[in-house]
């Protein structure tokens, strides 16, 4: 265990024990999740499931070894439904094409990284961004959690409103969060995971009395091993099966959409990243008094290996998940961490039907605390300044509104860089910070609906 340096970290091997898993049960929904998006493509179900355990591991132990930090990679959400509803079903492409664009990002992301162009971006965000962002996750995470339990729904005329909450994966989660306050005000260790347990133990007995109705409000919560463990026949489906170049490069049209679709993945992921790792490192208590994050190259590097790696195996780009937040509130503080939730990835294979029949209002509860133990940061913004108080508001906002960690870095950037020129403050933003800023308009254009090219 001197690898991981616990006592230099101030952490202990349950503690970190305890935050692996919690990180996984957080973000074992992927298992679930991904495999369902991506079949939409006609990818085979039981390929892309191997594929994202697979890809999930290799990338969260590389973290582990690399970087010495408690973060968790997978497929992420958002940039697997791009890939398949975006590219595959909307521009027509195979999703052999669109593998093919998330393996050329994941080698673009290992030069970035090798020359620390990455670095450098994540080290110009200014202050009151990074303080930001770890609030706005706060919110985002919460927003998942509660949006996943059914506590807020859609609405067509508000966009958003408060869902029944008489159904039983409403009352499970409430009653799940009361749970975990409780347990985390009396220090219990474990507090999070516990909650997450002890909810889907309630769910359970919830639908053996009838309360909830399979046929009704989803599927069973008593997992079942009829199906066997048949999973690794699809794998070769999916895996290694990148399409030719002349199929990439064969029209003019093919070239264009194909460098617009990297670096659409790259874009993302990139910001989606940043923000992610300023956000749970600096409620880790991570970065120096400059606002940097030590070995971010080596986390950068893990990233970029796991989209590479992912996209060979079968499965959208690979990216650091901010449920870790998850296990940073637990205590972890060490790649420990990592190896545990790896572990409980590949133990996912052979247990699938169980992980698989945790539902996310059980994870739910994790999520809202986790999110409130993460608004503390923004207290660290001076809103004596309007400079520095507005882009960090912006930046908080935009994450759970826009549904996107990197939107937030978007918008707040852009507010940013004008608010302090507009005040005279231009030596306060750096040069990179102006290029960011410059790019940042561009993609809002680019991505607009109302942009019609041809």
């Amino acid at each position: 265990m001197e690898f991981f340096k616990l006592k230099e970290n101030g952490t202990t091997v349950k503690k970190e024990v305890i935050a692996g898993i919690t990180t996984f049960m957080t973000m074992a929904y992927i298992l679930a999740v991904n495999p369902d998006i991506l079949s939409a493509t006609g990818m085979d179900k039981n390929g892309v499931f191997v594929a994202t355990i697979i890809s999930s591991v290799i990338a969260t132990v590389a973290m582990a070894l690399l970087a010495n930090y408690p973060f968790a990679l997978a497929p992420g959400m958002g940039l697997n439904a791009y890939f398949a509803f975006s590219v595959v079903l909307g521009m027509g492409y195979s999703w052999q094409w669109a593998l093919a664009a998330v393996f050329a990002e994941g080698l673009i992301f290992i030069l970035l990284t090798f020359f620390n162009v990455r670095e450098a971006l994540f080290n110009a965000i200014p202050k009151c961004m990074k303080y930001s962002v770890s609030a706005g996750i706060g919110l985002f995470i919460t927003f998942i959690g509660l949006k996943g339990a059914g506590v807020i729904v859609a609405n067509e005329s508000t966009y958003i409103a408060l869902g029944d909450m008489l159904r039983p994966q409403a009352v499970l989660c409430m009653m799940g969060i009361f749970i975990t306050a409780v347990l985390m005000k009396k220090d219990v260790k474990g507090s999070a995971l516990i909650g997450i347990l002890v909810t889907y133990g309630l769910g359970i007995i919830a639908e053996l009395i009838g309360w909830y109705q399979v046929g009704v409000d989803g599927y069973s919560l008593i997992p079942s091993f009829a199906g066997g463990f048949n999973l690794f026949n699809g794998l070769g489906n999916v895996a290694f099966q990148l399409p030719s170049l002349s199929e990439i490069f064969g029209s003019a049209s093919s070239v264009v959409n194909f460098i617009i679709v990297v670096f659409s993945f790259l874009f993302v992921d990139l910001f989606d990243t940043l923000g992610t790792l300023m956000g749970v490192a600096n409620k880790a208590g991570y970065l120096n008094e400059k606002g940097e994050l030590p070995r971010i190259k080596q986390a950068f590097f893990a990233d970029a290996i796991g989209t590479t790696v992912g996209a060979l195996l079968g499965t959208s780009t690979v990216t650091t998940f901010v449920e870790s937040s998850a296990g940073v509130a637990e205590g972890g503080r060490t790649g420990l961490a990592s190896i545990v939730t790896a572990i409980c990835f590949a133990f996912a294979i052979f247990l699938s039907p169980i992980f698989l029949a945790i539902p996310s209002f059980a994870t739910a509860p994790a999520l809202v605390i986790v999110g409130v133990l993460m608004l503390d940061s923004i207290l660290k913004v001076d809103f004596a300044d309007i400079t520095e108080s507005l882009p960090a508001f912006v930046t908080l906002i935009m994450m759970p509104f826009a549904y996107s960690i990197s939107e937030g870095i978007v918008f707040g950037g852009i507010t940013y860089v004008i608010v302090k020129m507009l005040t005279g403050k231009r030596k306060e933003v750096s040069g990179l910070m102006y290029v960011l800023a410059i790019l940042f308009v561009i993609k809002l254009i680019l991505s607009s609906p109302s942009l019609s090219i041809g």
